[in-house]
């Protein structure tokens, strides 16, 4: 099946010349490229959040596919849903599913399951593409949404996924992409407290305490579910650090901070993370 775009239009241009204009002012294109592990990307509307995800995407090195996971906001489909064929549309073409890899993570996983139902009208994977066609417009995707069942679960989501990429070896360089947004409709001051309680758990590259900072701080962060999966994926796949690149809120466009959503882009890395 194709997917269709079901946010073009409305978290950004549905005209292709006014979406790649509008990501080329968020991007730059002459930063020194860096090896990838894992990203966490934020998936607002391109004016909220788009300088955000632009900073991170211009400083990495594009590979052949990119596994991106978000979380499940409309609730259709399988707890835990994998698509394993076809291609997503956007109004910069068609990025086809990489049904090798995506078979093979379904292969192995005990939990997730093959539906495109609830990947029909979730965002959180479709807003990330653009930016990546802007730059290699011949990727691959695999798209994984997340629901809600437990932290144990969303753990071994995670080394399912890094046991498959292992699998394929040298035949498949693999980047993977936690979508998500932090604190939703706060103050200022208190998303920037509890998203800076998220992000240190991230950067120190701890599921666990992520996940109790989530809970015990009542963070409303939409995809801490893939962030911990990828945290874990990443670990195994040779990740030794993180790095924030950027952290807005949606006030810093608006000028309103009574009732933020919060933004963050991150890298994480390899022992041979660096530039090249």
């Amino acid at each position: 099946m194709i997917r269709r775009p079901v946010v073009a239009g409305q978290f950004y241009p549905e005209s292709a010349s006014e979406l790649r204009a509008m990501i080329e002012g968020m991007v730059k294109e002459e930063k020194v490229k860096e090896e990838a592990i894992g990203l966490v990307l934020p998936h607002a509307g391109y004016i909220y959040s788009g300088p955000v995800a632009g900073a991170v995407i211009s400083r990495i090195r594009f590979k052949d596919s990119f596994i991106i996971m978000g979380p499940n906001h409309t609730g259709a489909g399988k707890p835990l849903s994998i698509m394993t064929e076809g291609s997503w549309k956007t109004p910069l073409g068609e990025v086809e599913i990489d049904s090798e890899l995506a078979k093979k993570i379904l292969a192995i996983s005990k939990h997730l399951e093959e539906d495109d139902r609830a990947h029909l009208y979730e965002h959180s994977i479709e807003v990330q593409l653009p930016f990546l066609q802007y730059f290699k417009p011949d990727f691959k995707l695999v798209p994984i949404v997340l629901g809600h069942p437990s932290g144990a679960i969303y753990k071994e989501v995670g080394g399912e996924i890094a046991e498959a990429v292992k699998a394929l070896g040298r035949e498949r360089e693999v980047v993977i992409i936690a979508s998500s947004d932090m604190s939703h409709y706060e103050p200022q001051a208190s998303a920037q407290k509890k998203d800076t309680k998220a992000i240190g758990a991230i950067l120190k590259l701890d599921e666990d305490e992520l996940l109790k900072r989530v809970f015990e701080l009542n963070i409303t962060m939409c995809g801490y579910a893939p962030a911990t999966s990828l945290i874990v994926a990443a670990r195994e796949l040779g990740a030794t650090e993180a790095e924030l690149v950027k952290y807005q809120t949606s006030g810093d466009v608006t000028g309103d901070y009574s009732a933020v959503v919060g933004y963050a882009g991150i890298i994480i890395k390899g022992i041979k993370g660096g530039g090249e």
